[in-house]
């Protein structure tokens, strides 16, 4: 059954603190190119996932709430890693994607996820993907963004296209255009990128060649919580369009990008330095467990 969301009754929860910043994190992901949870495979020396050490650097940036957006056919093995970890589920908020709208086996995408959180996110919130390593300062540069408390102010935090890129293989990042202000232009998804023999970084679609310092989106963003009346008003206009298709995903970059275009939001792009970690394919495993060896938290 779908679910229409009135955008004008998008409420806040009740809260003791309008201000409180929430973390999000998207853990309802397939991972079919992994071939299983990756939500949850462990890649610290103390059994962390990749979402333990967001947690810790949330929190380490003034995240006081963490909200896990699941699948109900994972929750219970969620859980048992929350209990593991943390000795119980306290500070935790479990949601569950699938009982958001109409269901169907693929996740209806990253937008879709972060509204299903509308009811239990109370203020401004970062937000990540529960398969990606982040590093500490970006946390801290999408708090600091968040800080001027601007309704209509979002952050992406972007990564430098190198310290994205896989030993192997191609895949797909999100190219971010910036004006001199630091504030978004555009986010092209670009598919294909790979360094070649020669050492150039090239793309196949679009086409076209990278530099190093490219500026990218790995799905790190910042918002404040009006961003969820936009999220409501759009997801009628995609269900509308998509609803009958069973892979079309209602998806964060693309939201972003018409909230700029259309003047409803500014977008500010803070710079990491951090070099980002992420499994794609089981390959990948090795190396980011090699790279996270020194996170013992």
């Amino acid at each position: 059954m779908y679910r229409r969301i009135d955008a004008t009754r998008v409420e806040a929860p009740t809260t003791n603190s309008d201000m409180e910043l929430s973390l999000v994190i998207m853990a309802a992901g397939l991972g079919s190119r992994f071939g299983g949870t990756k939500q949850l495979v462990e890649v610290g020396p103390n059994g962390q996932a990749f979402l333990d050490f967001a947690i810790a650097d949330g929190r380490a940036a003034g995240c006081t709430q963490v909200v896990l957006i699941i699948r109900s056919d994972i929750e219970a093995d969620v859980r048992a890693h929350l209990q593991r970890q943390y000795g119980s589920l306290d500070g935790f908020v479990l949601v569950r994607q699938d009982d958001f709208g109409p269901r169907r086996d693929k996740p209806w995408g990253t937008a879709h996820a972060v509204l299903s959180t509308a009811a239990v996110v109370p203020g401004p919130f970062i937000v990540v993907n529960a398969d990606d390593y982040y590093g500490t300062s970006s946390f801290q540069l999408a708090a600091d963004a968040l800080a001027a408390e601007d309704e209509s102010l979002g952050a992406l935090v972007a990564f430098e296209l190198a310290k994205t890129l896989p030993d192997e293989g191609s895949v797909s990042r999100g190219v971010c255009a910036v004006d001199e202000a630091g504030e978004l232009l555009s986010i092209t998804e670009t598919h294909g990128i790979r360094r070649d023999a020669d050492g150039q970084i090239r793309s196949d679609d679009p086409e076209g060649e990278h530099t190093d310092a490219t500026l990218v989106s790995m799905n790190m963003f910042g918002f404040p919580r009006s961003l969820f009346g936009h999220l409501a008003q759009q997801w009628d206009t995609f269900y509308a369009d998509f609803g009958d298709e069973p892979k079309t995903e209602y998806l964060l970059p693309d939201v972003v990008d018409r909230l700029r275009e259309s003047g409803d939001m500014r977008v500010v792009v803070p710079r990491s330095q951090e070099e980002w970690i992420g499994v794609t394919n089981p390959n990948d495993l090795d190396p980011a467990r090699e790279k996270l060896a020194h996170r013992t938290s």
